[in-house]
């Protein structure tokens, strides 16, 4: 029961946080008063500030942060903020998980942010598996290589230690990763 909960509210904190305020004062940062924010999420949850820390604090996935007494979502915006996420000039390989159809085009044109600000990608495959797994049962995972494209200019920022963000990103730095699934997978 508390699980299906913190499912609820977290979603909607994402939606909040990343998508639409519903006029919360939102800074150019993505911070936002964590008591505001705490009254907004109580008009449809019967939650208290303990429940909204326990999420920031215990997910897996590092959505969010506290930092004083303002909260806000690390990555996934629709909306126009500015993270100012220190750029991660040392990661060599990220993961993108991914369905077939979606990585046949990638190949071909890239990574792009589509509705969101920026591309995420992971440091490994089985996180990679996991992003994967919420849009298809059969996910492809696609290598990028961020050396090689940070030499050539992208910019990689560590949003969590589960998810890296950057711009678009050219074709020439991703392929199939080689995993046991895909070694012996159909043709992209």
């Amino acid at each position: 029961m508390e699980h299906e909960l913190k499912v609820k509210v977290s979603r909607y904190m994402s939606y909040l946080l990343r998508h639409n305020p519903e006029n919360l004062k939102i800074n150019r940062h993505g911070f936002v008063s964590l008591e505001e924010f705490l009254e907004k999420v109580k008009e449809r949850f019967q939650i208290d500030k303990k429940f909204i820390i326990d999420i920031v604090e215990k997910s897996e996935r590092k959505r969010f942060e506290i930092v004083e007494d303002k909260i806000r979502a690390l990555y996934g915006h629709t909306i126009p903020i500015q993270l100012e996420l220190e750029e991660d000039k040392t990661v060599k390989i990220l993961y993108h998980g991914t369905t077939w159809d979606a990585a046949s085009k990638i190949l071909k044109v890239g990574l792009k942010p589509m509705k969101r600000k920026w591309v995420h990608s992971s440091p490994t495959t089985k996180i990679a598996k996991e992003v994967g797994l919420r849009k298809t049962r059969k996910p492809v995972i696609l290598e990028i290589n961020a050396e090689a494209a940070r030499h050539n200019g992208v910019r990689f920022y560590k949003a969590s230690d589960r998810v890296y963000l950057c711009n678009n990103l050219s074709p020439k730095y991703i392929k199939l990763a080689k995993t046991r699934k895909t070694l012996g997978a159909r043709n992209v």
